[in-house]
């Protein structure tokens, strides 16, 4: 699945109920993150729920980053399916390049989540380009 798909699916719902319980599944399909991931230094700051994320990079070339991540949350697990739909997979300069933004936009997003979870959202947003960043020297 791709993000494009994604935003396809979103708008096959009428209401945000239904939108929410997509992501839910959505993020009920993730790998699991290893308990021994879930440790302080994985842990996003910013978020009200636990939020854990860990990168893993595969060489290359082009060198990869994919995104393991895991919260106490259920909605918060689909937001991250969505931002590994978004980052997992890419090299850090496609990460860079990522509009999320306007993805959420797209999605609705930036209308219909709480302020906490937005707060939260662009706080793993952050935590991935930082990593992007970092591996990207």
């Amino acid at each position: 699945m791709t993000i494009d798909d994604l935003i396809e699916n979103f708008e096959l719902f009428d209401d945000w109920d239904d939108r929410y319980a997509y992501l839910m599944e959505l993020g009920s399909k993730m790998p699991e993150l290893p308990e021994a991931e879930r440790i302080e230094a994985n842990r996003v700051k910013g978020c009200q729920a636990s939020v854990w994320l860990k990168e893993s990079i595969q060489p290359g070339p082009p060198r990869r980053i994919d995104f393991l991540a895991d919260s106490n949350s259920q909605i918060v697990k689909g937001l991250i399916a969505m931002l590994r739909l978004l980052y997992s997979g890419k090299t850090p300069e496609e990460i860079l390049a990522v509009d999320a933004k306007s993805v959420f936009q797209q999605l609705g997003l930036d209308r219909h989540l709480s302020p906490t979870r937005s707060t939260g959202l662009n706080s793993m947003v952050k935590r991935i380009r930082t990593l992007a960043t970092e591996s990207n020297g």
